[in-house]
C-alpha cells in the first residue's frame, strides 16, 4: 500500500488569517507556518504567471520539508498559441529545476477545460505536450465526459502519467467518478459539490463549498481504494474559500488515521 499525502490548492490566501494562518500573520510567512501543517502543496499561482526558478528556490528553502505539485501555464492547456507554446514549455521546464533539484517535485498538473472536448487537435496536442515533458512526474485532469474512456487510461498507463481523480458536483458532463491508476503515482483533487454555481460564475463562488464529514468519508474510503494501487497518492482541496480546503484537509487526515486503525490486525 502506497502513502499518502495530503494538501490544499494554493496557500497563500490573505482571508485564510485567523481561520488559519495566525492573526497579523505577514504573507511571506504563511509558507513555512502551512509546511508545520502538511507535507504537501498544490501551487496555483503558476497558471496565471510563469514562475521563477528564483522564487521557486526560495520557497524550498523556506518550507523545510514541504513537497510540490505545480500547475502548469494556461498557455499550454487553456490558451495556446500554436507557434509560442513549446518556448513557454521550455521556460517553465527550466523554472521547476529547483524543486527537481531539491527532490520536492511531486508533479506537474495539466488541468484542461470543459472546451477541451476528445478530438483530433486536442488529442495531438496533449500528445505533444506530454512529449516536452517525458521524464518529469505528470498528472491530467479532464473536466469533462470525453476522455473517460479506454483508450485514453491506455495511453497515460504506457507514459507513467496520472489520470487525476476528481471529486465535483454530479452534473452533466463532467467527468464520471473514475479512480484508475495509471502511475506509481496517483492523484485526486476535491473541488466541491456546487451544483448551483458550477456554471456561469466565478471561481470563487464554484469552489466555495465544505465538504460534510459523511461526504469526506466517502471521500476517503475512495482514497483507501485508490491508494493500494499507487506508491504514492497526492490529495488536494480545492475549495479554498474561508479556509475551507484547510478544514476538510485536517478532517480527512484524521479519517483516514481511523480507518488506518480499523483496518490494521
Amino acid at each position: 500500500m502506497g502513502t499518502i499525502a495530503i494538501g490544499t490548492s494554493g496557500y497563500s490566501y490573505n482571508e485564510w488569517v485567523g481561520p488559519f494562518y495566525p492573526p497579523k500573520t505577514r504573507q511571506e510567512d504563511y509558507l513555512p507556518f502551512y509546511a508545520e501543517q502538511f507535507s504537501t502543496v498544490e501551487l496555483n499561482f503558476s497558471y496565471y504567471a510563469m514562475p521563477k526558478a528564483e522564487q521557486l528556490r526560495r520557497m524550498v528553502e523556506a518550507a523545510g520539508s514541504l513537497s510540490y505539485s505545480i500547475k502548469a501555464p494556461q498557455s499550454l492547456t487553456h490558451k495556446v498559441d500554436p507557434q509560442k507554446w513549446q518556448d513557454e514549455a521550455k521556460i517553465y521546464l527550466t523554472s521547476l529545476e529547483p524543486l527537481l533539484e531539491a527532490g520536492r517535485l511531486e508533479a506537474v498538473l495539466f488541468q484542461f477545460p470543459f472546451s477541451f472536448h476528445y478530438e483530433a487537435d486536442n488529442r495531438r496536442h496533449l500528445a505533444n505536450v506530454l512529449n516536452e515533458f517525458a521524464g518529469i512526474p505528470s498528472a491530467v485532469e479532464f473536466r469533462n465526459t470525453d476522455w473517460s474512456n479506454n483508450r485514453v487510461i491506455d495511453e497515460l498507463k504506457k507514459r507513467e502519467i496520472a489520470y487525476v481523480s476528481t471529486d465535483m458536483p454530479d452534473l452533466k458532463g463532467l467527468p464520471p467518478i473514475l479512480d484508475v491508476s495509471t502511475s506509481s503515482i496517483a492523484y485526486f483533487r476535491l473541488h466541491g459539490r456546487n451544483t448551483q454555481t458550477w456554471w456561469g460564475s466565478d471561481s470563487r463562488s464554484r469552489y466555495d463549498y465544505l465538504y460534510s464529514d459523511k461526504e469526506l468519508e466517502g471521500a476517503a474510503e475512495r482514497i483507501k481504494r485508490i491508494v493500494v494501487k499507487a506508491n504514492k497518492i497526492l490529495v488536494y482541496f480545492n475549495n479554498h474559500a474561508r479556509a475551507q480546503a484547510v478544514k476538510n484537509a485536517i478532517t480527512l487526515k484524521k479519517l483516514l488515521a481511523q480507518l488506518n486503525e480499523h483496518s490494521s490486525p
